[in-house]
């Protein structure tokens, strides 16, 4: 154990946060008419809390939230003071705009009980009870009235609540790390018809058995740069931090120990069981297959598929072949490239090579002569299915087996045109998974990539097959054959 080193009472929130990842645009804040009226209340931010409490009520030139596209997203582990700092900020926001209605949630009761015992037990305050009309505590039904017709509802998203709200002015989305996609859907577009709405998710680093895509992909987002409308802010011990280290709790947790004893935190620890689960929750370390960007943005990703029906019968067909770096898989995926609009991708099969090559060599013969390319990569077997389809026949115009550059290359447009929607795809759950899952393994000096899975167990070879059916579908100038479906 190493002993802590002195640090300043009261920090700044950009010496405790290891993220502060800002949205564009900001030029004025609400947060000095929210101080002051907390002040009034009794309530005094720590200086970090006031950096926080600046960047959440960041407004545009315009007058809106500067974060209230993107929405606020912050990773903090417990203990820290989050119920009370967001609760502080909430409470102000409601009794100095009247008629206000803000919604808060957790996934479980357990922890929107707890929530609502502490926002209740602040309603009662002696500074803050002249704002409040009541407190409701219906179980099911919490919420906390203002005089002014503001007006806080709580409850838990595992219970349903959050659907069927017309107009919510701040929605906070506590426990984030198991926030799903349904959920978002559910609650997030009544803030669209308040003037202006603002979304706070809050909770810890996912477990790997959490459904956390949500909380993942808007901290991936923020951290590539990619959405300039998301204020994002981390607290997080170092990755390889040791967890007996007081400097690393103080680095995790800015209300140590002034706000926070040691004792409690080493209680924490204990309740919670077991390492892993003390460094996500205890010292908001985000687990590093989590850290990992992925390749693709799954959103992105998903946006693009169509069914089937809807696909371009006509065009330039080709079909990529990648088999994996060990042989043991082979991905199959054909494309087509229509006179108009983006190419489409369809998986045709993704097969152990137990099963052989012969069927592969017999499909791609039955459609070589409406083939536009064949794409073929792996250094195992690769060679050999070369060699079958010329033997059957198949044009070597036809067959094109990529050098490092076109590989590259390939992956690289692949990847913008995810990004910019210029693909498609029919929404197969194995090239899905596949896709969503892949982060990039470097090839060559010159800073190309391709895919690799994210864990060990993964695989991207059907997704690898796509890359390839894509590029030869963009680059190959053949037209052969005539109207006729892709398969």
């Amino acid at each position: 154990m190493t002993a802590p080193t002195k640090q300043p009472s009261s920090p700044r929130l950009s010496e405790v946060a290891r993220h502060v990842i800002m949205p564009e645009g900001i030029v004025t804040t609400g947060f000095p008419a929210v101080q002051t009226r907390a002040q009034k209340m009794g309530v005094v931010f720590d200086v970090w809390q006031q950096g926080l409490g600046t960047l959440i009520l960041g407004r545009r030139s315009g007058g809106l939230y500067a974060a209230g596209i993107g929405g606020v997203v912050i990773s903090i582990p417990r203990q820290v003071g989050k119920t009370f700092t967001i609760g502080a900020i909430i409470f102000a926001l409601c009794t100095l705009f009247p008629g206000l209605t803000v919604i808060w949630t957790a996934h479980h009761a357990r922890t929107h009980a707890e929530t609502f015992r502490s926002m209740s037990a602040m309603a009662e305050r002696r500074q803050i009870a002249p704002y409040i009309d009541g407190v409701r505590r219906a179980n099911g039904q919490e919420e906390i009235a203002f005089t002014n017709g503001s007006r806080i509802l709580f409850g838990a998203r595992e219970h349903g609540f959050g659907r069927g709200f017309a107009q919510v002015d701040v929605l906070v989305l506590d426990e984030g790390q198991i926030l799903t996609e349904r959920a978002m859907e559910n609650m997030v577009p009544a803030t669209n018809a308040a003037p202006n709405g603002l979304v706070i998710m809050m909770g810890t680093p996912p477990r790997p058995t959490d459904p956390g895509e949500v909380f993942a992909n808007r901290r991936e987002a923020a951290l590539s740069g990619e959405d300039p409308d998301v204020l994002y802010v981390e607290f997080s011990a170092d990755q390889d931090a040791n967890p007996d280290d007081r400097d690393q709790w103080r680095k995790a947790n800015p209300s140590f120990p002034k706000r926070v004893t040691e004792s409690a935190i080493l209680r924490m620890r204990k309740l919670l069981g077991s390492v892993e689960a003390f460094r996500r929750e205890g010292l908001g370390i985000w687990d590093r297959v989590s850290t990992t960007k992925k390749a693709l943005k799954p959103s992105a990703w998903d946006v693009l598929a169509i069914d089937r029906e809807n696909a371009p019968t006509e065009g330039r067909r080709v079909f990529g072949v990648k088999f994996s770096v060990d042989g043991s898989t082979v991905g199959l995926v054909a494309a087509m490239r229509p006179e108009e609009g983006p190419i489409y991708l369809e998986a045709i099969k993704y097969a152990s090579m137990s099963d052989g090559t012969r069927w592969l060599v017999d499909w791609l013969v039955d459609r070589k002569d409406r083939a536009a390319q064949i794409v073929i990569d792996g250094k195992s077997n690769a060679g050999y299915l070369i060699n079958a389809l010329r033997e059957e026949g198949v044009g070597k115009s036809t067959i094109i087996a990529p050098g490092l550059d076109q590989v590259t290359s390939a992956h690289a447009m692949l990847t913008e045109a995810v990004r910019s929607g210029g693909l498609r795809h029919a929404g197969q759950q194995l090239l899905d998974d596949q896709a969503k899952d892949a982060v990039r393994r470097p090839i060559g000096k010159a800073g190309g990539y391709g895919w690799q899975p994210s864990t060990e167990d993964g695989d991207t070879t059907l997704l690898d097959a796509a890359t390839l059916a894509f590029w030869g579908a963009t680059t190959t100038k053949r037209r052969p054959g005539r109207k006729a479906v892709i398969l």
